[in-house]
This record gives C-alpha cells, structure tokens and sequence, in this order.
C-alpha cells in the first residue's frame, strides 16, 4: 500500500526548493521571455521541483522563529536569481553588439521591444539577439541550464548558501571586460566596414563638394551595413561558442562565491 503522508518539514523542504527553481526561471533565458505564457512557467518549476524533491538528499532545515525561516526562503530567492542572473546577463552581449552596428548604420533610433530582455532594443540586436538565442537553443543551452540549477542544489543546499559580495564583484568586473571584447568581436565587420565608408565619403566629399555627401552617406551606410549584416552571418555560430563558453564561467564563478568555500 502506498502511503501519502507528508509532515510540515518536508512541505517546507519542498517549497524551499520551489522558491529557488521559480526565481531561476523568471530571470534565466528562454525559460524568462515575457511571450511564454506564466501558466506555462509555473507548471514547469512545480514539475521539476517535484522531480528535484525525489531525487535530492534530504537536508535538515534549522530555524527557531518565523524571521529565521523568512531568512531562509530569502536566501533561496537570492540565489536562484544570482544563477539566473549570470546567464542571462551573458546573453546581452548581442545586444551591446547591435547597439554598436546600429549606431555606426544610422539605425540607432529604430528600436523594437524585445520579449526576451524586456527592454527596448535596436533593429540589429533584436536580429543579434534571436539568431544567438536559436543557436544557443540548437546547441542545447536549455538543457545545460537545467543541469546546472540541478547541481547549485549538490553545491549549495537548501539554507546552505554564503553569499560572498567581494568574490561576485570581482567576477562580475573580470566578466564586464569580457562582455566588451566578445561584443566588439560580434560587430566588427560593420564597424570596420562603416570605418572604411566613412573615410571614402570624406574623401569623396572634398573632390567634389558640389554632392550632398550627408543624403548619399545615409542611405549608402544602410545598404552596406546590412549587406555586411548578412554576410557575416555564418560567423555567428563561433560567437555563440564565445557567449557559451562565457556564460559557463560566470555560473561556475557565481556557484562558487555562494559556497562559501
């Protein structure tokens, strides 16, 4: 016979589990994108801390009052949103990227609302941002960050967590040099292209003043910019490697500094 009974202790595990995987998922990418319903969302951390819960060691939770166990589940909060945090945030770079080729094309005032940052973005970002995101998905992202959340609850256990502000900093200022490198990367055959058309318009502009270099630049830095655009598009696959290599790191980094170790 089958027995159903469940005491006070292990709702409480369970909902501390709950508390961490929902937080994840409301920042992580794909899983965070305002155009996938919030029924979908919820049924999805419900079922996988169901299946986090059977498969977990148990672990005593230690409180005394109600402002111990409210620590507790704030600690959870914190760091199911540092985890997702630090994915998501290597998943702006395209954005940065297209910010830069936008700018440099004439098209920075075009801006779109992007589902998967929240944010009003550019033309070239928005295109940036999904090809990464399809790339990134073909590549089996989802399925790494699944794993990952699985193994932050191995690492650091329910109440376990010792958020470690100077090592998260650090990481976060080591990652920011790299946020710039990878973006630049990204944008660089339209920048250096827009470079060069610039220096051609200039010199064009002085043999013959009589043409209105600034109606003609326009629309030729538009034209060129998006040749360039998708002509470097089969380049792009390297530049998810870059940003899943990177986000990789700084989950690993973030992991550790809320060890304690």
């Amino acid at each position: 016979m089958i027995s159903y009974t469940f005491s006070y202790a292990d709702l409480e595990y369970f909902l501390l589990i709950l508390v961490r995987i929902t937080c994840f998922i409301y920042i992580a990418p794909f899983f965070s994108m305002s155009n996938t319903p919030r029924n979908i969302r919820i049924a999805f951390g419900f079922f996988l801390t169901i299946l986090m819960y059977n498969v977990l060691p148990r672990t005593e939770v230690v409180y005394h009052t109600l402002i111990g166990y409210s620590i507790i589940v704030m600690k959870e909060v914190l760091t199911g949103f540092l985890i997702g945090f630090g994915a998501n945030f290597c998943t702006t770079i395209v954005t940065f990227a297209g910010q830069i080729a936008d700018m440099e094309m004439g098209l920075s005032m075009a801006t779109l609302f992007d589902p998967a940052t929240r944010q009003n973005v550019t033309i070239t970002g928005v295109y940036y941002n999904y090809m990464m995101l399809l790339l990134l998905f073909f590549s089996g992202l989802h399925e790494y960050l699944i794993r990952a959340l699985a193994e932050t609850f191995t690492l650091i256990p329910i109440n376990g967590a010792v958020i470690n502000s100077d090592r998260i900093v650090q990481s976060l200022i080591e990652f920011m040099s790299n946020y710039i490198i990878i973006g630049f990367r990204i944008c660089l055959p339209v920048f250096a292209v827009m470079l060069i058309l610039n220096a051609v318009l200039g010199i064009l502009a002085k043999v013959s003043p009589q043409l209105n270099m600034f109606a003609v630049g326009i629309q030729m830095k538009v034209l060129v910019g998006l040749c360039i655009l998708f002509a470097t598009t089969a380049m792009l696959p390297q530049a998810a490697g870059f940003i899943y290599d990177q986000m990789r790191h700084v989950l690993v980094t973030f992991v550790e500094s809320m060890r304690g170790v």
